[in-house]
């Protein structure tokens, strides 16, 4: 079964940056979409971002379009999250998911979550 480690959260001023990573073990890390999910206080969870497996396309929310970019290093198996010029809304709880498939920016048919990392923006 794939499990799925998130790191990199945390503090950050307002424009600042921030990389997460979601670090995979388990089997057929190679079939599985790879995205990230976020969810702030009394808000709706949020698909941000979504790397193909079948294509290599990625797909990003557009509120974090041009500022947010996926990457994915399968001789490590880890996703990374990279995040510049963050803003206070960006604030929120990130999870990785494997699905077997992106719907634009959301991994669908989800096969495992990661814990979550926190990210705070705030000065």
């Amino acid at each position: 079964q794939l499990q799925l480690v998130e790191s990199g959260g945390g503090l950050v001023q307002p424009g600042g940056s921030l990389r997460l990573s979601c670090a995979a073990s388990g089997f057929a890390w190679d079939y599985y979409a790879i995205g990230w999910f976020r969810q702030a206080p009394g808000r709706e969870r949020e698909g941000v971002s979504c790397s193909s497996n079948s294509d290599g396309s990625t797909n990003y929310a557009d509120s974090v379009k041009g500022r947010f970019t996926i990457s994915r290093d399968n001789a490590k198996n880890t996703v990374y999250l990279q995040m510049n010029s963050l803003k206070p809304e960006d604030t929120a709880v990130y999870y990785c998911a494997a699905g077997h498939y992106c719907s634009f920016s959301v991994p669908e048919g989800i096969a495992s979550w990661g814990q979550g990392t926190q990210v705070t923006v705030s000065s």
